[in-house]
């Protein structure tokens, strides 16, 4: 009877998981995002609004992807199954209504209109070939002697850093039961409200479209952690990047946080050598975090702080996928926030003694948190979304961007009157910008011909 109920019991927990964690109808579409609330206020407006979002600078999103390409008789471009290689290329991307702006796009998401008619799609691929051919378990048919692939990707980044007038590269890692698609869409997007400063990269790893693959998924998610610390490697030493930033969501954060371990390892001994492993590594951030936490507490031991600038956690206590994550695996996740009482002394002092390497984001409370589960907050809550692309883009501290800090146990998080906040800081900040005021944070330059849109009303 007991065996009977534990059955039971992991069944549940199972279902539970499949439903929370249901993904779209259509994979290889995405809804427009909702504006940012940086982006409301105007300090984000990019100067390109007025061109169609299928018309992206370059000709389209640069990806890297160690996922298989799939077969003769199957549909997409790259499917679920894994490949030593690391492949990179340009990806188009078309939308529903093909007149569309990201000025349009921004008025109705920002009204809080339904964008379903208005989906983006990527309807091509341009394979430069693979950055590291080496397989030494599996023949993936890649040869690149000559470094024919290397060189392309490295022109396209440099292409777009000549445009910039920061020479940053951006990475998105995208979370679990995805295909190929969905990195580079919202990629594009992110892209797009940073004024397509800098180049931005989609970091496609072998997830699967299937509720059932969340095991196999989180697996790879940690284990292909190789593959991204290659690619920041080569940023590193291959392109005109000054700084790189690393937005992992969701699973997806498992590979970011290893790879950060596996850097911070590689780098013991050379913690001052300037040319060190990830030296540009900017910010870092965890976003829904579905790590253990006690896991993640071994990446910090090994030195993981010293692997980027700057790590910032958000997390939710109402994020219900992480809820189900928890129970399913018997360890509380690190992006759901932690409890006052969970907080040890030790973790305390990390947060309120070195705010300039790590910051813990308690968005409990964060405008639309609830929506996508809980879970998808990166997308579906423009104060979260706004908060991330100030950070990027002005790279300015949390009190800078509306936030506060508890003294007690040093997390950070909406305050009741973060839009009134948000508002007179970035009035103030937008004003200073415009009238070429120096800076020290070295800002992307907004368009100060654009007047900000009207701050919606609340639903």
């Amino acid at each position: 009877m007991a065996s009977n109920r534990h059955v039971g019991s992991l069944g549940l927990i199972f279902a539970m998981l499949l439903a929370v964690t249901g993904c779209a109808s259509d994979p290889l579409m995405l809804k427009i995002v909702s504006a940012p609330e940086a982006l409301i206020h105007g300090k984000l407006n990019a100067a390109s609004d007025t061109k169609p979002i299928s018309d992206l600078p370059g000709g389209g999103m640069l990806y890297a992807t160690d996922r298989a390409p799939v077969g003769v008789s199957e549909s997409g471009f790259y499917g679920g199954a894994r490949s030593q290689a690391l492949r990179v290329g340009l990806a188009k991307l078309e939308v529903g209504d093909s007149d569309l702006t990201w000025e349009k796009a921004r008025e109705i998401s920002i009204l809080k209109n339904q964008a379903a008619h208005y989906p983006l799609r990527v309807t091509g691929v341009e394979e430069f070939g693979a950055l590291d051919p080496r397989t030494p378990l599996t023949e993936d048919g890649v040869s690149d002697e000559a470094g024919v692939a290397r060189a392309r990707f490295a022109k396209e980044i440099n292409e777009r850093l000549d445009q910039s007038s920061q020479k940053d590269v951006f990475i998105y890692v995208h979370g679990y039961k995805v295909v190929f698609e969905n990195p580079v869409l919202i990629s594009s997007e992110l892209w797009h409200f940073l004024g397509y400063e800098g180049a931005f990269i989609a970091f496609s790893w072998p997830s699967t479209p299937k509720s059932t693959a969340y095991f196999g998924d989180i697996d790879a998610a940690a284990g292909m952690a190789r593959n991204l610390r290659e690619l920041i490697e080569f940023v590193e030493t291959s392109t005109k990047a000054e700084r790189i930033h690393i937005l992992g969501y969701s699973a997806g954060t498992r590979m970011v946080a290893r790879a950060m371990e596996q850097i911070s390892l590689i780098n013991r001994g050379r913690e001052a050598d300037p040319k060190r492993l990830g030296h540009k590594l900017e910010n870092v951030m965890l976003v829904s975090s579905d790590i253990d936490r006690d896991v993640f507490s071994a990446y910090l031991a090994d030195g993981i702080l010293g692997s980027q600038r700057h790590l910032i956690i958000y997390g939710s206590q109402r994020d219900r996928a992480l809820q189900v994550s928890g129970l399913v695996t018997g360890h509380k996740r690190l992006g759901s926030t932690m409890t006052s009482s969970e907080l040890t002394p030790a973790f305390r002092r990390l947060l309120t003694d070195n705010k300039e390497r790590i910051s813990y984001i308690n968005v409990s409370n964060a405008e639309d948190i609830t929506l996508d589960n809980g879970h998808g907050y990166l997308r579906s809550s423009p104060w979260v979304s706004g908060d991330i692309l100030m950070k990027l883009a002005y790279r300015l501290p949390p009190e800078e961007r509306g936030l506060v800090r508890d003294p007690t146990t040093g997390i950070l998080s909406f305050p009741p009157d973060y839009l009134q906040r948000m508002s007179a800081i970035q009035s103030a900040s937008f004003a200073a910008l415009c009238s070429n005021q120096p800076t020290t944070t070295a800002p992307i330059t907004p368009n100060c011909k654009t007047k900000p849109l009207p701050t919606p009303s609340k639903k």
